[in-house]
Formats: structure tokens, C-alpha cells, sequence
């Protein structure tokens, strides 16, 4: 059997509880893909897109709704290793990946506060411009769940808003696209686990920034909210998905203000 054979395998049998069925029941719930779709996958090169790629593949395979799928990659500037490594896994797992160059990495290199988001910013809107000239109406990203409940927790200490990570959203730039997350409701220590059986080495993070936070140099933030998570589920192990409902379960009863649409309320103005 051919290696991506048991890759895909792998999804629908061994980790059919953990990754399989939380996707299928992400794309079902959010009513990620409707008829007729044209999707941009969007691989960077790690665990998360990449097997956001074969769950799309799949399935395209065996859904009940006919849409379409093209793999897209951004090069915001990797180094020839990296760049050889995204070509040797989209081979190795049958991905069909279209490449195109960005000089983002080159851009953001001398930014010296938030770098991080202008990159993102910036990588989003390169994604939602090459799709848009294939012909596509979404771009899937590989946003899972634990990027969700650390956004929450992200926003509320260091942006003093209450807000998360959406499983889709309509782009306010590019008119007409949006975008979604599939992985929303698979956890990050099973896309390691499944990456892990598989004996598959994806690229960790290209950019030098990142490189310096490995080294221990800087701290970001998200790794802070990670820790914390990860030491607060030592004293309540539901405490991530508890996180995750937080944001279903929204009382607005109890809460002092909201913005919805740009317009700010205040609870006095219903009191």
C-alpha cells in the first residue's frame, strides 16, 4: 500500500474518534462547505494544514455535497530546506500543491512591535487574492481547537475584549470570499499523535522570530496562554473544553457591555 494510503487510512480508522468524526462534525455543525464550493487549502507546511489536506480530501471523496478543492501554498520567504521539506510531504501524501512567492518574511523583518500580526494579516490577504484568481469563493485554514480556546484567553488578559477564533467568517476585504477552520474541533495532541503514528516531519515554523522564542530569547504570548492551559487542566482536565463553551453560552443578562456591528451597548441600556 502506498504510504499516503495509510496515511488517509489512518484518519478514518485509527484516529476515526479523535480526528475523523470532529471534523466531519465541524464541516456538518458551522456549515463550513456548501454546494458547488470552490475551496483554497492553504498549506504552510505543518501538522495542521497538512492534515487539513487530507481530511479535505477524503472528504471530497465521500461527502454528500459535490465541491471543489485547490491546494494552495504562500512561500512568504522559506529557506530552501523548508521550502524542500513542504515538497517532499505534499508528494509523499498526494497533495497537489500550487506554490506562489510573497517577500512577507523580508517585510515584517524590521517591524519591531506586533510582527506577528501584521504577518497574518498580511499572509491572509496574499491567500484570499491567489484564490480568488483560481476561481475560489473560500480558503480553509488549519486553525484547530486549541488555537480557539487560546485566542479567548489571549484576548482577555492581553486585549481586554471577550472574543475567540471563528469556525468561518465572511473577508471584509475581498468581497465575496470567506474564510473557514475544519479543524475547529480536533485537539492539538491528537494532530501530534496522528502526525507521530505516522512517522510524518512537518515543518515547525520558518520564520526567525519564532526561531528566537525556541531558543528561549523572547516569550510569546500564546505560548504563555498554552502553559497556563496545559497547568490549569492538571486541576480540572475539562477545563479547555469548559473554555470552549464559554463562548456558546454567552449570558448576556450578566454581562456589563458588548459590540455587535461596530456599535458599542452597555447592560444600562436595557436596565
Amino acid at each position: 500500500m502506498e504510504e499516503f494510503k495509510k496515511v488517509e487510512q489512518s484518519i478514518t480508522k485509527k484516529f476515526k474518534k479523535t480526528i475523523w468524526k470532529r471534523f466531519v462534525n465541524a464541516v456538518d455543525k458551522y456549515k463550513l462547505i456548501e454546494q458547488n464550493d470552490n475551496i483554497a487549502v492553504c498549506i504552510s507546511g505543518g501538522k495542521d494544514s497538512m492534515l487539513l489536506a487530507k481530511c479535505m480530501q477524503l472528504l471530497k471523496a465521500h461527502w454528500n455535497i459535490d465541491f471543489n478543492l485547490q491546494f494552495i501554498c504562500m512561500d512568504p520567504g522559506y529557506n530552501h530546506e523548508n521550502r524542500v521539506l513542504i515538497e517532499k510531504n505534499s508528494k509523499l501524501l498526494n497533495i497537489p500543491v500550487t506554490f506562489f512567492e510573497t517577500k512577507i518574511f523580508d517585510i515584517v523583518s524590521n517591524i519591531k512591535q506586533t510582527p506577528c500580526y501584521l504577518c497574518a494579516r498580511m499572509r491572509r490577504g496574499y491567500l484570499y487574492e491567489f484564490a480568488k484568481k483560481l476561481g475560489c469563493n473560500k480558503i480553509a485554514l488549519g486553525h484547530h481547537f486549541n488555537d480557539a480556546i487560546e485566542t479567548i484567553l489571549l484576548s482577555m488578559f492581553y486585549g481586554a475584549e471577550y472574543k475567540t477564533m471563528m469556525p468561518k467568517l465572511k473577508s471584509t476585504s475581498h468581497i465575496g470570499m470567506e474564510l473557514i477552520r475544519p479543524l475547529y474541533l480536533i485537539r492539538e495532541e491528537d494532530i501530534v499523535h496522528w502526525a507521530n503514528y505516522n512517522n510524518l516531519n512537518f515543518l515547525q515554523c520558518a520564520c526567525k522570530l519564532t526561531e528566537g522564542i525556541k531558543q528561549g530569547k523572547i516569550s510569546g504570548k500564546r505560548n504563555e496562554i498554552k502553559q497556563l492551559i496545559s497547568m490549569l487542566k492538571k486541576i480540572n482536565p475539562a477545563i479547555d473544553i469548559n473554555i470552549f463553551k464559554s463562548v456558546e453560552k454567552v449570558n448576556l443578562n450578566t454581562i456589563l457591555g458588548y459590540v455587535k456591528d461596530g456599535e458599542a451597548k452597555t447592560f444600562l441600556d436595557y436596565y
